[in-house]
């Protein structure tokens, strides 16, 4: 399913979501009675009705009659309950989506943003994509990462990127910093996580070994008059487009957080600018690495090029494209971010401070 995100806050605790948390018990004892009473139904029409006490063809079909209606309705009870125990986790699923994606708004600081999601279960909500944007004094700061599996183990590591990257984004001066940020963030929960898992903590192996935790991350800084600076960590570079779809060229990445520390320098990419009317398109290997029937890769530069539209119709043609080549089926989650720029004019920065070891991406 595409996912493109609004700007419509969830509220925790609202009175809503109280009152059926309260009426829970009461559905659980109803959903339990129903089959007791159709099972109580059955046994009394075999010890009371004279007409189940014979042994003629007819009360042999009245007897098969009322066990068919007694079993058809047992499974009608318990297909309505789970289907609504189902809708529940979905529910608590999304809102879990929501707080940690939160909705990003349709316009930052003169740049037009729409971000969407591809599952590759149908029935999976949350995943191990993460992507913000926001504004800050030293330019608009987006992150886009990648973590390696699926679950609870990915959703925590989402969490706590994220939330080392709300705070860094506007703390740090430089970029290097809030990459700094973010790998003692990965630190600090893969050492919770090995504190968790300890044998003498839980039993059993853990679904993703710390020794295979990664996550890719690529973190762009878009400055008041278009310049974009980049630090990627084993993520996929992103398109520019505007009257053809190019890749920004930023040469080696440095390593996935998590296996390895950060070299000790760090060089910002200058990755040209993205002047008035051009976009950018931000995206996670699962877009590039979707293969059809006959294993042709998802041609992306293809489809994205000539394509001047908003973000929202950039995701939505993306997505569609993406689904006719596999057929609908996904072998891997995916994820998108689309910016703008729709300032009117973009002025010169004669005092810009200068990103130290910046340099210009080949």
């Amino acid at each position: 399913m595409i996912r493109i995100k609004s700007r419509a806050p969830v509220v925790p605790g609202s009175g809503h979501r109280t009152s059926r948390a309260e009426s829970s018990p009461i559905r659980r004892v109803v959903t339990l009675a129903l089959p007791t009473v159709w099972g109580g139904v059955a046994i009394l029409y075999k010890l009371t009705c004279p007409l189940a006490q014979q042994d003629g063809l007819t009360a042999r079909v009245a007897t098969s009659a009322v066990f068919f209606a007694v079993g058809t309705g047992l499974i009608l009870g318990v297909r309505r309950a789970l289907l609504h125990e189902l809708a529940q986790i979905r529910e608590v699923a999304g809102a879990a989506q929501r707080v940690l994606l939160r909705p990003l708004p349709p316009r930052l600081d003169g740049l037009a943003i729409a971000a969407g999601q591809l599952s590759a279960h149908r029935a999976a909500t949350v995943g191990g994509d993460l992507y913000e944007a926001v504004a800050t004094d030293h330019g608009v700061r987006v992150v886009m990462g990648d973590v390696r599996g699926h679950g609870l183990a990915a959703i925590g590591t989402v969490a706590a990127l994220l939330g080392s990257f709300r705070e860094a984004a506007h703390d740090e001066a430089e970029l290097p910093s809030v990459l700094r940020r973010l790998e003692r963030a990965m630190g600090r929960h893969l050492r919770e996580r090995a504190r968790s898992e300890h044998p003498s903590a839980c039993t059993g192996e853990p679904e993703t070994p710390l020794s295979e935790e990664f996550v890719t991350v690529l973190l762009l800084e878009i400055r008041l008059d278009g310049s974009v600076y980049a630090l990627n960590c084993g993520h996929p570079w992103p398109y520019r487009l505007g009257l053809q779809a190019e890749r920004i060229a930023g040469g080696e990445p440095l390593p996935p957080l998590g296996p390895f520390p950060l070299p000790a320098d760090l060089p910002v990419l200058h990755c040209g600018w993205l002047r008035a009317g051009e976009t950018l398109l931000l995206h996670t290997d699962g877009v590039e690495d979707a293969r059809d029937a006959a294993g042709e890769f998802f041609p992306l530069a293809t489809v994205l090029a000539g394509n001047r539209s908003a973000p929202g119709e950039v995701i939505n043609t993306v997505c569609d494209a993406l689904l006719r080549h596999t057929g609908g089926r996904l072998a891997d989650d995916m994820a998108l971010l689309v910016l703008r720029n729709e300032r009117r004019k973009v002025p010169q920065q004669p005092g810009e401070p200068v990103v130290r070891g910046a340099r210009t991406a080949t």
